[in-house]
Protein backbone atom coordinates (compact mmCIF):
# COMPACT_ATOMS: atom_id res chain seq x y z
CA UNK A 1 0.00 0.00 0.00
CA UNK A 2 1.48 3.33 -1.02
CA UNK A 3 1.02 7.06 -1.52
CA UNK A 4 1.78 9.05 -4.67
CA UNK A 5 1.74 12.81 -5.13
CA UNK A 6 0.86 14.75 -8.27
CA UNK A 7 2.75 18.07 -8.43
CA UNK A 8 3.11 21.01 -10.75
CA UNK A 9 6.85 21.60 -10.84
CA UNK A 10 6.82 24.85 -8.86
CA UNK A 11 9.47 25.66 -6.25
CA UNK A 12 7.06 25.03 -3.37
CA UNK A 13 6.19 21.58 -4.72
CA UNK A 14 9.86 20.67 -5.10
CA UNK A 15 10.75 22.02 -1.66
CA UNK A 16 7.92 20.18 0.07
CA UNK A 17 8.50 16.85 -1.66
CA UNK A 18 12.30 16.77 -1.63
CA UNK A 19 13.52 18.89 1.29
CA UNK A 20 14.39 17.29 4.60
CA UNK A 21 11.10 18.00 6.41
CA UNK A 22 8.93 15.73 4.21
CA UNK A 23 11.52 13.80 2.23
CA UNK A 24 10.49 10.15 1.88
CA UNK A 25 6.83 10.72 2.76
CA UNK A 26 5.72 10.03 -0.82
CA UNK A 27 6.48 6.80 -2.65
CA UNK A 28 6.36 8.45 -6.07
CA UNK A 29 5.94 11.97 -7.43
CA UNK A 30 4.29 12.58 -10.81
CA UNK A 31 4.66 15.82 -12.74
CA UNK A 32 1.06 16.68 -13.60
CA UNK A 33 1.52 17.50 -17.31
CA UNK A 34 3.24 14.14 -17.84
CA UNK A 35 0.66 12.04 -15.98
CA UNK A 36 -0.28 9.11 -18.22
CA UNK A 37 -2.68 6.19 -18.43
CA UNK A 38 -2.07 3.66 -15.68
CA UNK A 39 0.38 5.78 -13.66
CA UNK A 40 -1.89 5.92 -10.60
CA UNK A 41 -3.28 2.39 -10.71
CA UNK A 42 -0.94 0.77 -8.21
CA UNK A 43 -1.26 3.41 -5.47
CA UNK A 44 -3.65 3.07 -2.56
CA UNK A 45 -3.87 6.85 -2.18
CA UNK A 46 -2.92 9.79 -4.41
CA UNK A 47 -2.46 13.35 -3.17
CA UNK A 48 -2.88 16.21 -5.63
CA UNK A 49 -0.68 19.03 -4.35
CA UNK A 50 -2.17 22.51 -4.12
CA UNK A 51 -1.74 25.26 -6.69
CA UNK A 52 -1.27 23.19 -9.84
CA UNK A 53 -2.52 24.68 -13.10
CA UNK A 54 -6.25 23.86 -13.23
CA UNK A 55 -5.96 23.68 -17.02
CA UNK A 56 -3.54 20.77 -16.65
CA UNK A 57 -5.72 19.05 -14.06
CA UNK A 58 -8.81 19.36 -16.24
CA UNK A 59 -6.86 17.78 -19.09
CA UNK A 60 -6.09 14.82 -16.80
CA UNK A 61 -9.64 14.53 -15.46
CA UNK A 62 -10.26 11.16 -17.11
CA UNK A 63 -7.24 9.66 -15.35
CA UNK A 64 -8.41 10.86 -11.94
CA UNK A 65 -11.95 9.61 -12.52
CA UNK A 66 -10.62 6.23 -13.61
CA UNK A 67 -8.53 6.05 -10.44
CA UNK A 68 -11.59 6.80 -8.29
CA UNK A 69 -13.74 4.31 -10.18
CA UNK A 70 -11.13 1.63 -9.46
CA UNK A 71 -11.54 2.28 -5.72
CA UNK A 72 -8.60 4.58 -5.06
CA UNK A 73 -8.45 7.40 -2.53
CA UNK A 74 -7.81 10.85 -4.02
CA UNK A 75 -6.75 13.68 -1.69
CA UNK A 76 -7.05 17.04 -3.41
CA UNK A 77 -5.58 20.15 -1.84
CA UNK A 78 -6.61 23.75 -2.39
CA UNK A 79 -6.44 26.36 -5.13
CA UNK A 80 -6.81 23.74 -7.86
CA UNK A 81 -10.36 24.64 -9.01
CA UNK A 82 -11.40 21.11 -8.04
CA UNK A 83 -15.04 21.98 -8.77
CA UNK A 84 -14.15 22.11 -12.49
CA UNK A 85 -12.76 18.56 -12.77
CA UNK A 86 -13.95 16.40 -9.87
CA UNK A 87 -17.36 14.71 -9.40
CA UNK A 88 -19.81 16.37 -7.04
CA UNK A 89 -17.48 19.16 -5.92
CA UNK A 90 -19.09 22.57 -5.51
CA UNK A 91 -17.24 25.69 -4.42
CA UNK A 92 -18.12 29.31 -3.66
CA UNK A 93 -15.65 32.17 -3.69
CA UNK A 94 -15.05 33.92 -0.38
CA UNK A 95 -12.43 36.63 0.08
CA UNK A 96 -9.36 35.37 1.92
CA UNK A 97 -8.47 37.12 5.18
CA UNK A 98 -4.74 36.52 5.51
CA UNK A 99 -4.32 38.76 8.54
CA UNK A 100 -7.13 37.90 10.97
CA UNK A 101 -4.55 36.72 13.51
CA UNK A 102 -3.19 40.26 13.92
CA UNK A 103 -6.40 41.25 15.73
CA UNK A 104 -6.13 39.87 19.23
CA UNK A 105 -9.05 37.65 20.23
CA UNK A 106 -10.40 37.27 16.69
CA UNK A 107 -12.37 34.10 15.97
CA UNK A 108 -11.82 33.21 12.30
CA UNK A 109 -14.80 30.86 12.46
CA UNK A 110 -13.21 27.42 12.01
CA UNK A 111 -15.30 24.60 13.49
CA UNK A 112 -14.78 20.82 13.74
CA UNK A 113 -18.22 19.18 13.32
CA UNK A 114 -16.91 15.59 13.38
CA UNK A 115 -14.01 15.50 15.87
CA UNK A 116 -14.17 11.69 16.09
CA UNK A 117 -13.06 11.26 12.47
CA UNK A 118 -9.83 9.24 12.26
CA UNK A 119 -7.90 12.11 10.71
CA UNK A 120 -8.01 14.04 14.00
CA UNK A 121 -6.06 11.30 15.75
CA UNK A 122 -3.10 12.60 13.74
CA UNK A 123 -4.06 16.11 12.68
CA UNK A 124 -4.17 18.67 15.51
CA UNK A 125 -7.35 20.70 15.27
CA UNK A 126 -5.36 23.92 15.70
CA UNK A 127 -3.44 23.04 12.50
CA UNK A 128 -6.51 23.74 10.33
CA UNK A 129 -6.88 27.31 11.62
CA UNK A 130 -5.01 29.65 9.32
CA UNK A 131 -7.04 31.00 6.39
CA UNK A 132 -9.12 29.58 3.57
CA UNK A 133 -9.72 30.08 -0.13
CA UNK A 134 -13.47 29.87 -0.61
CA UNK A 135 -15.93 27.30 0.72
CA UNK A 136 -16.81 23.81 -0.45
CA UNK A 137 -20.36 22.46 -0.38
CA UNK A 138 -20.15 18.74 0.38
CA UNK A 139 -22.60 16.49 -1.48
CA UNK A 140 -24.81 13.86 0.13
CA UNK A 141 -22.70 11.15 1.71
CA UNK A 142 -19.70 13.38 2.37
CA UNK A 143 -18.48 14.00 5.91
CA UNK A 144 -17.61 17.65 6.68
CA UNK A 145 -14.43 17.86 8.76
CA UNK A 146 -13.77 21.60 8.99
CA UNK A 147 -16.47 24.23 8.55
CA UNK A 148 -16.73 27.99 8.90
CA UNK A 149 -19.37 29.36 11.27
CA UNK A 150 -22.30 31.23 9.67
CA UNK A 151 -21.48 34.44 11.54
CA UNK A 152 -18.02 34.36 9.95
CA UNK A 153 -19.39 33.98 6.43
CA UNK A 154 -19.81 30.22 6.31
CA UNK A 155 -22.91 28.15 6.91
CA UNK A 156 -24.11 24.61 7.49
CA UNK A 157 -22.56 23.40 4.25
CA UNK A 158 -19.60 25.79 4.05
CA UNK A 159 -16.59 23.53 4.54
CA UNK A 160 -12.82 23.76 4.16
CA UNK A 161 -12.26 20.01 4.28
CA UNK A 162 -14.48 17.00 3.71
CA UNK A 163 -14.22 13.24 3.24
CA UNK A 164 -16.46 11.55 0.68
CA UNK A 165 -16.32 7.75 0.77
CA UNK A 166 -18.16 6.05 -2.08
CA UNK A 167 -17.94 9.13 -4.25
CA UNK A 168 -20.30 9.01 -7.20
CA UNK A 169 -21.88 5.85 -5.85
CA UNK A 170 -18.69 3.93 -6.59
CA UNK A 171 -15.78 2.46 -4.63
CA UNK A 172 -13.53 5.50 -4.58
CA UNK A 173 -12.89 7.96 -1.76
CA UNK A 174 -12.42 11.68 -2.30
CA UNK A 175 -10.95 14.04 0.28
CA UNK A 176 -11.04 17.71 -0.71
CA UNK A 177 -9.85 20.88 1.00
CA UNK A 178 -9.43 24.55 0.17
CA UNK A 179 -6.22 24.70 2.25
CA UNK A 180 -2.91 25.02 0.39
CA UNK A 181 -0.11 23.64 2.60
CA UNK A 182 2.48 22.87 -0.10
CA UNK A 183 2.63 26.53 -1.05
CA UNK A 184 3.10 27.79 2.50
CA UNK A 185 5.44 25.05 3.61
CA UNK A 186 7.53 25.38 0.46
CA UNK A 187 7.62 29.16 0.85
CA UNK A 188 8.75 28.83 4.48
CA UNK A 189 5.97 30.78 6.10
CA UNK A 190 2.87 29.93 8.11
CA UNK A 191 3.93 27.10 10.46
CA UNK A 192 0.36 25.86 10.86
CA UNK A 193 0.30 24.96 7.16
CA UNK A 194 3.35 22.75 7.71
CA UNK A 195 1.69 21.25 10.79
CA UNK A 196 -1.45 20.57 8.73
CA UNK A 197 0.48 18.72 6.04
CA UNK A 198 2.48 16.78 8.63
CA UNK A 199 -0.71 15.62 10.35
CA UNK A 200 -2.38 14.75 7.07
CA UNK A 201 0.62 12.66 6.04
CA UNK A 202 0.70 10.94 9.43
CA UNK A 203 -2.93 10.00 8.82
CA UNK A 204 -2.24 8.71 5.30
CA UNK A 205 0.64 6.61 6.68
CA UNK A 206 -1.59 5.08 9.35
CA UNK A 207 -4.52 4.57 7.00
CA UNK A 208 -2.94 3.45 3.74
CA UNK A 209 0.38 1.86 4.76
CA UNK A 210 -0.76 -0.74 7.26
Amino acid sequence: MSLAVVEGGCYYHHETIHAERFRGRFDRAFYAPDLAEGDLDDFTAVMVADRISPTVLRAKRRLFLHYLNQGGTLIVLGENQAHTWLPGVEWTFKPTNFWWWLDKGTDPGHRIPNPDHDVFRYLPQRAVVWHFHGLLHPPAGAVPLVTIAPEMGGGPDGTLLYDHPGVGGGKGRLIVTTLDPFYHNGSHFMPMATAFLAGLLDWTDATFRR
